[in-house]
């Protein structure tokens, strides 16, 4: 069963179309991070006119409504996953199988103890994102000794 994520839209003030409900249709089934033109070339099989900048501003509209996250990967490109845990989390990134895991883990507190402390700063928003090898990804990489 598919879910419904037209309460979701609506929560945001979107109109629920056709292609928002298929872009996170189409995260929701990869459950690894995309990226845009690979999300673009699964929307094209649905509807053959969409360019890429629709899916572009599709993924920002709902970055913004923080119903998808978005991924800074090594390569230093930008790539989207949906995550459905609503709790506060970060997010574990595997650079080889785009495998996505939540860690229930944030220094949120010593971070800005520090920045309010050291650097007379304020903390207006944070981000962590620990980017390595699933455990799956580091047991191949490892050469067979014999």
């Amino acid at each position: 069963m598919k879910p419904d994520f037209q309460p979701l839209l609506k929560s945001l003030s979107l109109k629920t179309t056709p292609k928002r409900i298929a872009l996170l249709e189409i995260l929701d089934d990869e459950k690894v991070y995309l990226s845009p033109e690979a999300i673009w070339k699964k929307m094209q099989k649905l509807f053959r006119s969409i360019g890429l900048p629709t899916v572009y501003r599709i993924l920002d509209e709902l970055h913004e409504g923080n119903i998808i996250s978005r991924v800074l990967h090594p390569d230093r490109k930008l790539y989207y996953y949906l995550c459905r845990n609503e709790e506060h989390h970060h997010h574990f990134i595997c650079v080889s199988c785009n495998k996505v895991e939540d860690l229930h883990f944030c220094a949120e507190k010593e971070i800005e103890t520090l920045v309010v402390k050291g650097m007379k700063g304020k903390v207006l928003s944070h981000i962590l994102q620990i980017n390595g090898l699933c455990s799956r990804c580091l047991t191949e990489q490892v050469p067979a000794h014999g």
